[in-house]
């Protein structure tokens, strides 16, 4: 069977909870209008907080959307106040664990150990990590391939067998006038792939692009990647509407 078309949205904490419950039914609406997505042919993954995760499986019930959480713990279940475990999101029907995004990395000093485990904790508990890397500085895109790499293997150090979801953004490109250019994306996520490849039992793992991505992007990288991670953009229904009848055109181009 052919692989999905991956498109991934993150909420961050843009929202509060009520205008989370809104967006969420106005998604649900487009994503019964988008056949792509109850097929498989698709696959939407909304990453909202951890507090609005039970209403984004209510929400999304039976649509074939699946669910993410924005962190997960590097412990198991036990006496680690704060922290959610992944088997607990795992029990309540979350598929995806984000881990190592920029943001994690620079506000809250998270290390390249520190995402291996919490890989290690997701793959235990049957979650899919969705490992964000990405060069912090501009380098020409050998340079930044070769970065990413050796950041995928050190993320992944120790963790178990199991598919991941490797999304590439190079954080010099975040709010940049001018992002990184197609064949650089391509240079890097064909990088990232290969290298997977290489990797014993990480078999039906993805590599998404998500550095301000949008309408079109996925036409353009034509197969460079398996789809994109959203941001901001598809905060707006009607955005996010457009990408997904994009990413059912590229599925029915693949299959």
């Amino acid at each position: 069977m052919t692989a999905p078309v991956w498109v991934g949205v993150s909420l961050k904490t843009y929202f509060g909870h009520a205008r989370a419950l809104a967006w969420m039914d106005e998604v649900a609406a487009v994503v019964r209008e988008t056949p792509a997505i109850a097929s498989g042919a698709v696959r939407l993954v909304v990453v909202p907080t951890y507090v609005q995760i039970p209403a984004a499986l209510e929400a999304f019930a039976g649509t074939g959307v699946v669910i993410g959480a924005q962190d997960v713990s590097a412990h198991p279940a036990g006496a680690f106040t704060g922290e959610i475990a992944a088997s607990e999101l795992a029990e309540i029907g979350v598929s995806y664990a984000e881990i190592g995004h920029a943001e994690r990395r620079r506000l809250f000093g998270e290390t390249d150990a520190d995402t291996a485990a919490k890989a290690t904790a997701a793959l235990a508990a049957g979650l899919t990590p969705l490992l964000c890397l990405g060069e912090t500085e501009r380098a020409d895109s050998d340079a930044a391939a070769a970065t990413v790499v050796a950041q995928l293997h050190a993320d992944l150090e120790g963790a178990p067998a199991g598919a991941v979801t490797v999304a590439y953004e190079p954080v010099w490109a975040i709010g940049a006038e001018s992002p990184a250019s197609i064949p650089h994306i391509v240079r890097v996520t064909r990088a990232l792939r290969e290298a997977l490849d290489a990797l014993p039992a990480r078999a039906g793992s993805a590599v998404v692009y998500g550095g301000s991505a949008g309408p079109g992007l996925l036409t353009v990288l034509d197969g460079a990647v398996d789809g994109l991670f959203l941001g901001r953009f598809a905060h707006d229904p009607a955005q996010l509407r457009r990408v997904l009848d994009e990413a059912a055109t590229r599925a029915e181009v693949r299959a």
